[in-house]
């Protein structure tokens, strides 16, 4: 399948590994290169730019596909030290970075004159149209379905995608809800030239993360996310578990005196316990909804090949039956009924 973002990349799918702390190490980016998509390292997981040199030399041990970085501007008294990461990144040869969190602006011209093509991860089409006018050559759109910050205007990928196809002159891929052909197809309808995935990777085999983690995933449904620091204007989606409950009495006590040190102790240095030492309650952690589509743990290439299999089955059959089926009896050769593909775990 070949779209604007599989030329950008120079990839053989649409299909992206979002960013995650504590998940995307090596051994997932490699993974998801190496099945024809493209896979992303979490910059931030690495406590320094020395660190993620090293993580970024691994990976290219793992694969000879494209991969990229995740660069996320966080808000913060201590900045970490952006300028010394993205020279780890130009030097450890990846020409491909994902940022998120603060508009990634003032480090532009850093990354352009590195000849790094740039993926901005945006919540609303206003950040999208912002992101191309400041150069970025593409954008995630994450609608209100997705795992971590959903931004605070609550609009969900059925209007949100549109939108920012009419909006948009740059390519973007779909965030927020994506797990199968489903999601590829109705992504690609609504204007996307691509998905990206993120909790629907953590429940795979070579996701390195703690198994307590992908048998969470495995038992929740699309009921079982929460929205946090909404107060704060600092919104997250994550999985629900004991933590999070006490976390939202605290909102719901403090109302509108609520402020970060309330809830500091349910959301600081959660990723740690959680992904690597399997402590499910141990805090707040990002997760989508789309985790009520998650019902087995393939590997990476058997999730993609999958996730193309079906696409192309549901384009030429069930799509195009339809077409072709329309405004026919059901005399002797007329088509019968479409039906879905077997989604099978």
């Amino acid at each position: 399948m070949r779209t604007r973002i599989t030329e950008l990349f120079g990839i053989q799918h649409p299909i992206v590994q979002g960013g995650m702390h504590f998940v995307g190490f090596a051994e997932l980016a490699s993974a998801v290169s190496n099945a024809g998509g493209l896979g992303i390292i979490t910059g931030l997981t690495q406590r320094t730019p020395e660190l993620l040199a090293a993580e970024i030399a691994r990976c290219r041990d793992m694969t000879d596909k494209p991969f990229g970085v995740n660069l996320t501007f966080l808000p913060s008294f201590s900045e970490p030290p952006y300028a010394e990461y993205i020279q780890a990144i130009a030097e450890g040869g990846v020409t491909i970075v994902e940022t998120a969190g603060r508009s990634p602006e003032q480090y532009m011209p850093a990354l352009k004159q590195a000849g790094i093509t740039v993926i901005h991860k945006c919540t609303s089409v206003r950040h999208a149209l912002k992101a191309e006018r400041i150069g970025c050559d593409a954008v995630s759109v994450d609608g209100f379905e997705c795992g971590g910050h959903p931004g605070e205007d609550d609009v969900p990928n059925m209007i949100l995608l549109p939108r920012a196809a009419e909006a948009l002159s740059i390519p973007f891929v779909a965030s927020g809800g994506m797990a199968d052909a489903r999601s590829l197809v109705a992504a690609l309808a609504l204007g996307a030239e691509g998905i990206n995935m993120g909790t629907r990777f953590i429940a795979t085999q070579e996701a390195p993360v703690h198994e307590n983690v992908k048998q969470a995933l495995l038992d929740a449904d699309e009921s079982d996310t929460r929205l946090i620091m909404r107060p704060l204007r600092n919104t997250e989606r994550v999985l629900n578990n004991a933590n999070v409950t006490r976390l939202l009495e605290i909102e719901r006590e403090k109302g509108e005196d609520l402020t970060i040190d309330d809830v500091f102790d349910q959301v600081a240095g959660v990723y740690p316990k959680v992904m690597l030492h399997g402590e499910m309650d141990a805090g707040a952690w990002s997760c989508g909804m789309v985790v009520g589509l998650i019902h087995d743990i393939p590997t990476v290439d058997e999730l993609i090949g999958r996730i193309m299999s079906e696409a192309e089955d549901l384009i030429d059959s069930r799509l195009v039956g339809m077409r072709t089926g329309a405004g026919r009896g059901r005399g002797a050769g007329a088509p019968g009924p479409v039906r879905w593909p077997a989604w099978g775990p």
